[in-house]
């Protein structure tokens, strides 16, 4: 008996042995196990990256949502400015016709107080001067005939 038959025999025995304690068994079950871990795993990766794609998609969507909504907040922005110019230019423009026409008013007063007052002394200085000259040239029956003269126009005047 040499070396290769104890050599043989001895793994004839391992390999009983092996088989006796169920070794491939376990071996099958875990790999199996693993097999099915490792499935699970992947089955479970899979659904995360659905969910992932989701909200990826979600996101992009209420971005553009986002990139939509202040693009019209800026345009409404844009209009209320534009309105606001509008209505700042008509209100200055009338402002400015308004102080224009009261400018104006206040001139044409004005000129109609220089003209009354130019009139008022012209009138005064006539009456003084009639006044002068009745006195120098005028006696007594003159001056009694102009005031019944003169009393007769008021009273019709005043009727």
């Amino acid at each position: 008996m040499d070396s290769t038959f104890w050599a043989t025999v001895g793994l004839v025995v391992f390999l009983a042995l092996i088989v006796y304690v169920r070794v491939p068994g376990m071996i099958g079950r875990n790999l199996d196990q693993r097999a099915e871990r490792i499935r699970n795993e992947l089955e479970e990766a899979r659904k995360l990256r659905e969910e992932a794609q989701q909200l990826l998609a979600e996101y992009q969507r209420k971005r553009k949502e986002a990139e939509q909504e202040a693009g019209e907040i800026v345009e409404a922005a844009k209009r209320e400015a534009g309105h606001l110019v509008e209505e700042a230019k008509q209100r200055s423009q009338e402002y400015v016709a308004r102080r224009t026409a009261l400018a104006e008013q206040k001139i044409a007063q004005a000129e109609r107080d220089a003209v009354n007052a130019v009139r008022s002394n012209a009138v005064d200085i006539a009456v003084a001067a009639a006044t002068k000259l009745l006195e120098e040239r005028a006696d007594a029956g003159v001056k009694t005939q102009l005031f019944k003269s003169s009393l007769d126009d008021v009273k019709t005047r005043m009727n």
